[in-house]
C-alpha cells in the first residue's frame, strides 16, 4: 500500500480550508471531543485516501456524500475505498449532505451509536500511524 505523500498532505490541507457546508456543520458538532469525548480529525490522509472525518482511537471513518456520489463510477470508487479502509481496520459510515443539512443532531446520534459499537480502543496498528492512519 502506498504511504502518505506530500501531495496528499497538501490536498488534505486544501480540503480543510475549502470544506463543504455539510462538512462545516458536522465539524462544529464533532470538534473539541464533543461526541463522547472522542477526538476526530477532519480531511485526514489514510493510505491513498483523504477521509472527511476519522476518530483514530475507535477506527471510525465518517464520510459525507454529495450528488456526485450518485454517479456509477464514483460509487465504484467508493466501494473500493471502503474495502481498503476496512482492510486497514477502519469502519466507515456514510451520510448524505442533505441528511446533515436536515438534521445534523440525528447524524451525530448515529455517529455516537457507531462509536459505542466500536470495539477498537487504539489505532489499527502502529505502522498505520506512519501512513497517516492513526
Amino acid at each position: 500500500m502506498p504511504i502518505q505523500t506530500r501531495n496528499q498532505t497538501r490536498l488534505a490541507r486544501d480540503l480543510r480550508q475549502n470544506m463543504t457546508d455539510a462538512e462545516r456543520v458536522l465539524w462544529t458538532l464533532l470538534r473539541d471531543r464533543a461526541v463522547t469525548g472522542e477526538r476526530f480529525r477532519r480531511q485526514h490522509p489514510i493510505d491513498r485516501y483523504v477521509v472527511d472525518f476519522v476518530c483514530p482511537r475507535r477506527a471510525l471513518v465518517v464520510e459525507l456524500d454529495g450528488a456526485v456520489h450518485d454517479d456509477p463510477a464514483v460509487r465504484n470508487n467508493d466501494r473500493e475505498r471502503t474495502a481498503v479502509l476496512e482492510r486497514l481496520g477502519y469502519r466507515e459510515i456514510r451520510f448524505l449532505n442533505e441528511e446533515v443539512a436536515a438534521d445534523p443532531h440525528a447524524v451525530v446520534r448515529m455517529i455516537r451509536a457507531a462509536l459505542a459499537a466500536a470495539v477498537t480502543n487504539e489505532p489499527p496498528s502502529p505502522a498505520l500511524r506512519e501512513r497517516g492512519g492513526g
